[in-house]
């Protein structure tokens, strides 16, 4: 080792069973452009898929955000898509509730629409000081630079 270069060691520490290995990314099917959730930087990802489930999650080097990095939440992110705690059903909790209790979708669905429709009722303004708003301020919105992932490119 002592008279060996550094670079000439990798085949030393590539084992048998390393050798054989082929990273996950080489079966897939498909590669998604997409933008990390966690947090507001948008950080670049490319998503691998196969049979229409994700295989990998790795950083885009083509994204000029994060050049192919990823922090370890972002690294983590695969956990989204098939961690074992990941929740395939939508859960509700009744108002002064302890427990949460499934629900079928279109139920969810429903009673948000209902709700959406009622604060919007109530809070409606057609005009304020005689000035034409037509407007709503029972309803707000959170708007951040990853929650809408579709690029245009």
């Amino acid at each position: 080792m002592r008279s060996a270069s550094w670079s000439s060691l990798a085949p030393v520490a590539r084992g048998g069973r390393s050798a054989r290995l082929d990273p996950r990314t080489r079966s897939a099917d498909k590669l998604v452009k997409s933008v990390c959730p966690y947090c507001a930087v948008g950080c670049g990802q490319n998503v691998y898929v196969k049979d229409e489930n994700v295989v990998q999650i790795e950083g885009d080097p083509d994204s000029p955000v994060s050049r192919g990095r990823l922090c370890p939440k972002g690294s983590a992110s695969p956990q989204l898509t098939t961690g074992k705690a990941r929740q395939y059903q939508v859960l509700y909790r009744r108002p002064h509730g302890t427990e949460w209790e499934p629900l079928d979708l279109e139920t969810a669905m429903d009673m948000i629409a209902d709700r959406v429709i009622s604060a919007r009722r109530k809070g409606w303004e057609w005009d304020v000081d005689g000035i034409r708003t037509r407007r709503t301020l029972g309803l707000a919105t959170l708007c951040g630079a990853t929650l809408n992932t579709k690029r245009t490119t």
